[in-house]
């Protein structure tokens, strides 16, 4: 069951404190090892790849036009050393532990990188 609420800030906050639990980040890839990156609903000309701190809440989003897509896990020194700095170089937005209603929030990378400081 999630534990994921409305609260799109305790929502946040669950993703880095389960991630530092367990060192895992899970995101959507698929078969060609695209990973799933979407139109921003809050900037212009901007894309988000949402990350969630389980796999179960991942997972939950791989239906409908996602269905292509699987829960796979990021070792999470890689995410905050490596993917933070990629998604930065190339002006992707992060999105933590959306809800099943697409809802949470679109960060810079490096605001979420200082997150694990």
């Amino acid at each position: 069951m999630t534990k994921l609420t409305t609260d799109i800030k305790a929502n946040c906050d669950l993703f880095v404190e389960e991630t530092k639990d367990t060192q895992q980040v899970w995101g959507l890839c698929n078969e060609e090892g695209d990973w799933l990156s979407v139109d921003s609903s809050e900037f212009e000309q901007s894309e988000v790849m949402p990350f969630w701190s389980n796999e179960a809440d991942a997972k939950v989003h791989c239906v409908d036009e996602w269905a292509e897509f699987t829960a796979v896990m990021i070792p999470l020194d890689v995410f905050v050393e490596d993917w933070m700095i990629t998604l930065s170089e190339d002006g992707v937005l992060v999105g933590l532990n959306w809800t099943v209603q697409l809802e949470g929030s679109e960060s810079e990378p490096s605001d979420v990188a200082k997150m694990y400081l």
